[in-house]
């Protein structure tokens, strides 16, 4: 995208921001950088059962075997390498939904993409008996990617013409509520077998190894790499399709890159986690209001800001019961929820 085409991006869609400048843009990030690397090491350090830093360490670095060392490599630190590959993709799907669909307040479930991977699961589970994390794990990344392509060709995607932000939104919105029925019906039906993908369907990072990250993450790593290919298009679209079209972008093109980045972001993390809700919401609308409307500036805030946001969400559900837990689904919801209030509330909203 050409300069004046950005100049003209700020003039006309540019919100309030507190980070105007690109000096302040980088010391912005080295500092939300400073506070994941922070909250990695809390998330070590904290659980059941408080460790000394040096009692981590040495688990990383000369494990003997012992409880406390046994602890931190088989379920404090698959759980923190989870927390951040999950937030990573939440955030950034959450940014590209929001990019393409031109609505600063959508996210994954808004597409559907949720309630395809519920239902995948609830598939998987009344019908085909499954009950390990690893068996309905790809019922939810199935489901998510189908969902994702139902949503576009409803929206009208298989036309020549490229279908508008409304049209997938609409779709996404009523795909994803005839799904959550049929879920609800089929959980109805047989409360016993669904109960044991109660931790699943809150959103949780408990009971998890990496051994059910490393088959979806190059799908993560993936989209996330199409994510941050397509973010200058994303500014052009962003003017409405057809100033984006005469400034030589291919809409239909776009729209199904993102798409398809979505369903592998999403997809992948709800598979992994469950439907963890409000990150992929609330994140890039408060990273557009710190650094304006440039998808680009905005993706690598988010890349950053969503596994924070998800990490402390974690950290505190480990303390505040023990010596139970809250899954992390339930308080980034209550985390999320005040917030979206206070900045919807705003008399000047965070706009695309």
């Amino acid at each position: 995208m050409t300069s004046a085409s950005r100049n003209e991006l700020s003039e006309d869609k540019a919100p309030a921001r507190i980070l105007g400048t690109l000096a302040g843009r980088t010391t912005g990030l080295l500092v939300l950088l400073v506070l994941l690397a922070v909250a990695v090491v809390l998330s070590l350090l904290v659980g059941a059962k408080a460790l000394a830093p040096s009692v981590v360490w040495s688990a990383l670095t000369a494990p003997d075997g012992s409880y406390d060392h046994t602890a931190v490599l088989l379920t404090r630190l698959p759980r923190t390498v989870l927390a951040l590959t999950v937030g990573l993709a939440l955030g950034l799907s959450g940014a590209l939904i929001q990019a393409f669909t031109r609505n600063p307040l959508a996210d994954s479930g808004i597409l559907g993409v949720n309630a395809g991977a519920a239902f995948a699961v609830a598939i998987g589970v009344g019908v085909f008996s499954v009950s390990s994390i690893s068996g309905y794990m790809w019922y939810a990344f199935g489901g998510a990617l189908l969902a994702s392509i139902a949503v576009y060709l409803i929206s009208g995607g298989a036309g020549r013409i490229a279908p508008n932000p409304l049209q997938i939104t609409l779709a996404g919105v009523a795909l994803g509520a005839v799904l959550s029925g049929i879920t609800t019906v089929l959980r109805m039906i047989n409360s016993e077998a669904f109960s044991k993908m109660l931790y699943w369907s809150v959103g949780s990072l408990a009971r998890r190894s990496l051994a059910e990250l490393w088959p979806v993450l190059p799908f993560i790593l993936l989209g996330t790499l199409i994510a941050l290919v397509i973010a200058p298009t994303l500014n052009a679209v962003a003017l409405g399709d057809e100033r984006a079209a005469s400034m030589g972008v291919n809409i239909n093109r776009t729209r199904i890159l993102s798409l398809i980045a979505v369903a592998f972001l999403a997809g992948g993390a709800t598979a992994v986690a469950g439907p963890i809700g409000f990150v992929g919401l609330m994140v890039p609308h408060c990273v557009r209001w710190i650094v304006g409307p440039d998808q680009r500036w905005i993706f690598i805030y988010s890349l950053a800001a969503a596994p924070l946001l998800l990490l402390a969400s974690d950290i505190v559900g480990r303390v505040v019961m023990p010596p139970s837990e809250i899954p992390v689904g339930i308080i980034t919801a209550f985390i999320g929820a005040p917030v979206l209030i206070v900045l919807i509330r705003r008399k000047q909203a965070s706009g695309l």
